[in-house]
């Protein structure tokens, strides 16, 4: 039952953001998740302001927790991509690997939210906002399905508090 409602809820999606026109936002918000990125965002910071070393060090604590677990869950779960899934609908977007459980993409997004809110707290609620984006974005691409989405959000945050709680150690 959840992997029906989960088909019919990325479907909704899917065809919302089609009808609407929002394909190119949704890439522009997309890309805008990608690794490059928060290596040129955390650089940025880290030469300009004085919170820089603080931040730079928890996004890469973040990362050395998340993407160990977010390639072992997707390389273990293999769960198939809609877009490879689902052959009776049309996709113009070709993901980089062909799993989707958990959305890495969201993952990062809100692992490094948390990270801005931690450290910047006045830019919480938008930071938090632009990483729901790419979550949406991703499945309105049609390469993850929305429980992809709660997945990676799951992983994203429970890196950051990890993360926020090693370097407290």
């Amino acid at each position: 039952m959840l992997t029906s409602l989960d088909k019919r809820l990325f479907c909704h999606v899917l065809n919302s953001s089609r009808y609407y026109g929002l394909t190119p936002l949704a890439r522009s918000i997309s890309r805008s998740g990608d690794g490059p990125i928060y290596l040129c965002f955390s650089l940025i910071i880290l030469l300009f302001h004085p919170l820089g070393t603080v931040f730079f060090n928890q996004l890469l604590c973040g990362f050395l927790i998340e993407l160990p677990l977010y390639l072992c869950l997707k390389h273990s779960l293999r769960r198939p991509r809609p877009c490879h899934a689902l052959v009776e609908l049309e996709f113009s977007f070709e993901p980089a690997d062909k799993f989707s459980l958990p959305s890495g993409h969201t993952a990062a997004a809100f692992m490094v939210a948390s990270f801005i809110a931690v450290t910047f707290p006045f830019f919480s609620p938008w930071v938090f906002i632009w990483a729901a984006g790419v979550g949406w974005s991703r499945v309105a691409l049609g390469v993850h399905y929305p429980l992809d989405i709660l997945a990676g959000m799951g992983l994203g945050l429970g890196s950051a508090s990890l993360g926020l709680l090693w370097l407290q150690v």
